[in-house]
């Protein structure tokens, strides 16, 4: 299988190591990702300056693909010139930090598994919980082995999984659940500082502690579970249209 390789930590962080190293025995794969962190950039493309890339060394042998860009970035530059090939699958991960509930929208791991998707690209966003214990070698051994399983699901156009492992080791790990995107893990508080020159400076506060509703991605993770969350590009409010014609607008 051709596999295009990405993340939003950067091409040297630990986990995209990891899912490269269990991929490339078996599969052809083609990693390009940022040259450096580019957490919470969601969606974003690069505009107002050139995309560079450069072929870099990871470990011994592996040559990679070191992108100035964005994670979406990756997978466009990715299509258009650095693949011999259209891959048949794009995975994006593994990333440092879990990315359910709302923090979906401000992903830049899920960013470039949905632009893979845009241009009809079976695609995965893989996780793991921040914690003490991010088993990435595990977890690339079980992305590994789920692949033949989720290309055979035959996905709608524009949709693709969201996959996410709590932050234990992963022989306790208790199975898995296909889970819905929560509606909390919103950072919606800020811890208000001053510099030394009196001037006022925010960081984000730590996100506030909510139980997560039944079924939910957030919920399998409190239960030792990884969460499969199928998700999609469409963004229209299918339900609300009728309501909206009705109403005569």
């Amino acid at each position: 299988m051709k596999i295009l390789l990405t993340n939003d930590d950067g091409y040297q962080a630990p986990g995209i190591r990891a899912l490269f190293n269990a991929l490339k025995s078996k599969h052809k794969v083609t990693l390009a990702a940022p040259d450096r962190e580019k957490s919470a950039v969601g969606h974003g493309i690069t505009l107002h300056m050139p995309l560079k890339h450069q072929k870099v060394r990871l470990g011994h042998n592996d040559i990679v693909h070191a992108v100035a860009g964005n994670p979406a970035d990756c997978v466009k530059l990715a299509l258009f010139d650095i693949c011999d090939q259209r891959p048949d699958l794009v995975i994006s991960g593994i990333n440092a930090g879990s990315n359910t509930g709302i923090n979906i929208n401000y992903s830049g791991t899920v960013g470039a598994a949905r632009e893979a998707a845009i241009n009809k690209i079976p695609a995965i966003a893989v996780s793991i919980q921040f914690g003490e214990i991010m088993d990435f070698h595990g977890m690339a051994e079980y992305t590994s082995s789920i692949l033949e399983k989720a290309m055979a699901l035959d996905l709608p156009p524009g949709v693709f999984l969201n996959i996410n492992a709590p932050a234990i080791p992963f022989d306790r790990i208790a199975g898995t659940k296909v889970t819905s995107q929560a509606d909390n893990n919103l950072a919606d508080v800020f811890d208000c500082r001053r510099d030394p020159r009196n001037r006022t400076y925010y960081w984000y506060a730590p996100m506030k502690t909510e139980v997560p509703c039944e079924g939910s991605d957030n919920n399998a993770l409190l239960a030792n579970f990884i969460s499969i969350t199928p998700l999609q590009c469409d963004m229209t409010a299918h339900a609300a249209m009728d309501m909206i014609t009705k109403a005569g607008f």
